[in-house]
């Protein structure tokens, strides 16, 4: 099912899959990629949970608020989240992110733990990114998984589209200007940090799973810094792991 939600000035295009009568699950786009970029594993986890996507203001097809200047904060994608999850009747969603899709769903889920049943944040981190250590560290996880045979799927179409192209960097740079690590303790729902071995954020992730109360830490053999596009298959695995 496709939405349109209109927030604080923005309109935030949404897709749904599943039963709603299943468990809500949130999932949380990585980088600067629409919420296209879960188009493998959104079928599968559909059959289990009714699966919410939408993108965040400013990226894929969802448009950005006219004059707010300031409408580009963590705390403003919390409350467009809570915006969804009303819309769509939803009281209290499970949520699942990655890499910096997990920034501010780790935000939303300190902010509003009252609508999170439960989190997986992968390659969380709440340092400056080091993207040339990320491209490496997935170049090199690459070349193991091609070693012992798994294939990496293709992206998924359409991750990259955008409507405006010009409010993604803007939309990027929120995480400037929010303490995630202040808010770490606030986590204080059943949580999964899931991290590639060849991921520089996993010291960060190490970090926020002592810091957080109720948190497990899996180390994903073999991924460099986004799982669920180069090995979706562990990725899907782990988080159902959790969940079981």
């Amino acid at each position: 099912m496709l939405a349109t939600v209109e927030s604080s000035g923005a309109s935030l295009h949404v897709e749904t899959n599943g039963d709603s009568s299943f468990p809500a699950l949130m999932l949380w786009p990585s980088g600067s990629s629409s919420l296209h970029v879960w188009d493998h594993l959104a079928p599968r986890l559909a059959e289990t949970f009714h699966v919410v996507r939408f993108d965040i203001r400013g990226v894929g097809q969802s448009t950005a608020a006219d004059t707010a200047s300031d409408q580009f904060t963590f705390e403003q994608y919390a409350t467009d989240a809570c915006r969804v999850l009303d819309h769509l009747g939803i009281h209290a969603c499970h949520v699942w992110s990655q890499s910096w899709g997990s920034r501010p769903a780790i935000a939303f889920s300190a902010l509003h733990p009252e609508r999170v049943l439960s989190a997986a944040f992968y390659a969380a981190n709440t340092d400056l990114p080091d993207v040339p250590a990320q491209r490496e560290g997935t170049r090199r996880a690459a070349e193991r998984r091609r070693v012992t045979g798994i294939e990496t799927p293709r992206l998924p179409e359409g991750m990259g589209d955008h409507k405006d192209p010009t409010t993604v960097p803007l939309a990027m740079q929120a995480f400037r200007k929010f303490d995630l690590a202040a808010v770490i303790p606030q986590l204080t729902m059943p949580t999964l940090i899931a991290t590639g071995d060849h991921d520089p954020n996993l010291a960060s992730s190490r970090e926020i799973a002592q810091a957080a109360p109720s948190t497990r830490l899996v180390e994903l053999k073999d991924v460099g810094h986004n799982a669920i596009l180069e090995h979706p298959e562990l990725a899907l695995e782990t988080f159902l792991a959790f969940h079981a």
